[in-house]
């Protein structure tokens, strides 16, 4: 069993901040991979956290504070057939400027 809980997170941001938003956010640790998406919604960010107060605080306390921000939709990994270690797999998304 994985010693973290994964989170897939979708965030609504206002567009004339996506990229300081997805800047800011991989900036983060806990932030493994993320996405600027098309659809409902323009961001996904998958996180990797010690325990479901730790994904609490991260989102209180830094995700939902950065600028740009509007809304948040989060979904926890109950059970993933193909999971990955975080160091082994651990990458960041690079954007194009």
């Amino acid at each position: 069993m994985s010693k973290y809980i994964t989170v897939f997170l979708n965030l609504s941001v206002e567009s004339k901040e996506l990229a300081k938003v997805t800047d800011d956010l991989v900036k983060l640790p806990e932030v493994v991979d993320a996405y600027e998406v098309t659809g409902e919604y323009d961001v996904i960010a998958i996180l990797q956290v010690e325990d479901i107060q730790s994904f609490r605080e991260l989102l209180k306390d830094k995700i939902l504070k950065i600028e740009g921000v509007r809304s948040t939709v989060s979904s926890v990994v109950l059970y993933g057939p193909r999971t990955h270690n975080k160091d082994q797999t651990r990458s960041r998304a690079r954007f194009l400027e």
